[in-house]
């Protein structure tokens, strides 16, 4: 085997493997946020009431219902 063409086959393999390991990489962080968002409804409770509101259950359960269907509509 030549040695251009044993260089192109590596240039070429690091390329693929690049490529592989960043969608793979991505497709992991997307599944794992999803399935651990990043604020809880302890923490939304929290911001909440140093912006000088008194979050009720039902509020913080629709904010936190909206903000999983935007990840989901994000993701798609």
């Amino acid at each position: 085997m030549s040695t251009g063409l044993s260089i192109m086959l590596i240039i070429l393999a690091l390329l693929v493997g690049l490529l592989v390991g960043f969608f793979g990489a991505r497709k992991y962080m997307e599944n794992y946020l999803r399935n651990n968002p990043p604020i809880s409804e302890d923490m939304l409770r929290t911001m909440m009431m140093q912006m000088g509101q008194t979050p009720s259950d039902r509020k913080l359960h629709q904010m936190m219902q909206a903000m999983k269907a935007q990840a989901r509509k994000a993701g798609k």
